[in-house]
């Protein structure tokens, strides 16, 4: 091969390996997160401003948290971004996760029909209005996912009095079974409905039937005021301290899995945690209404 034509491939290959493009492909973080960070419509605001200050560009894998922490147990992921503090805390105890970086919150909210059947309307114990709700078998929603909210709904019917009985499902993912077990209330086939969905089809659903729902705020207000069909559920019972809804982002324990991107991944919880990361959750607003609240501003 004649010297020119090598010098002409090596100028090249050069080019191709130093070319912002080629850099990019390499600052890829995959991200397992909640539905209701999608659904909310934050993602579409945050990983911009992202990308524009760090290069990093975010592979989205948006499900309920118990499967997206799965994702993080496999190593499938570089980092998770979730909403369940018990979940997240164990998660890192395990050695999964290095550090749970707290990045904002909202809080829940039981969403139902404007007639109310349960009469819940301005309640603030959320408890009694799920047994409100029960004690008269009005049609119930449950994501019935595995997802922070699923996990807080739980909580909450463990608290409530009324008597529970367990439930397991299987979730095949990518060839693996996982068995899930569930708390539903006893009897309750009439009027309790677990579909196994994220927060936007849940919703979705419970509009559709008319029915009572727990739902992160964010997400409500993306559905009810983000989009031209709108909604007709209201939020019926809100403002109680238990209802919190804290969100974390956990980047993957190289030491368990050193083939995970660790450092985009530090990169990225720390910009989330940065002034600038926050200003942009805190600004997000749909007509005026906030969805998150920044937790390291």
């Amino acid at each position: 091969m004649k010297p020119y034509i090598i010098v002409f491939l090596a100028v090249i290959t050069a080019v191709c390996i130093f070319t912002p493009g080629a850099l990019g492909a390499d600052k890829i973080l995959k991200m397992s997160t909640t539905t209701s960070t999608q659904s909310s419509g934050l993602l579409d605001i945050l990983l911009p401003a992202l990308e524009k200050d760090t290069g990093i560009r975010v592979k989205v894998l948006a499900k309920g948290t118990g499967a997206a922490i799965r994702d993080g147990m496999d190593g499938n992921v570089d980092v998770i971004f979730v909403h369940a503090r018990a979940s997240e805390e164990k998660f890192i105890a395990d050695g999964y996760g290095t550090k749970r970086y707290a990045v904002m919150h909202n809080d829940f909210v039981i969403l139902g029909p404007g007639g109310d059947p349960a009469g819940i309307r301005g309640m603030q114990d959320a408890t009694g209005a799920l047994k409100k709700i029960a004690d008269k078998n009005v049609l119930f929603v449950s994501r019935g996912d595995d997802s922070g909210t699923h996990t807080k709904e739980q909580a909450l019917w463990k608290k409530s009095g009324v008597p529970l009985q367990n439930k397991t499902t299987s979730i095949t993912k990518k060839g693996k079974s996982f068995d899930i077990n569930f708390l539903n209330p006893e009897d309750s086939s009439s009027w309790y409905r677990s579909i196994g969905q994220g927060m936007g089809k849940a919703i979705t659903f419970a509009e559709e039937k008319q029915a009572y729902i727990l739902s992160d705020r964010g997400t409500y207000i993306k559905y009810k005021y983000g989009r031209n069909t709108g909604l007709d559920l209201e939020v019926l019972c809100e403002g109680d301290p238990s209802l919190a809804n804290p969100y974390g982002v956990i980047p993957i324990n190289p030491a368990k899995y050193p083939h995970v991107k660790y450092d985009l991944a530090e990169q990225f919880a720390k910009w989330l945690v940065s002034k600038k990361g926050q200003s942009v959750i805190a600004n997000y607003r749909l007509l005026g209404k906030q969805l998150f609240y920044p937790d390291a501003m």
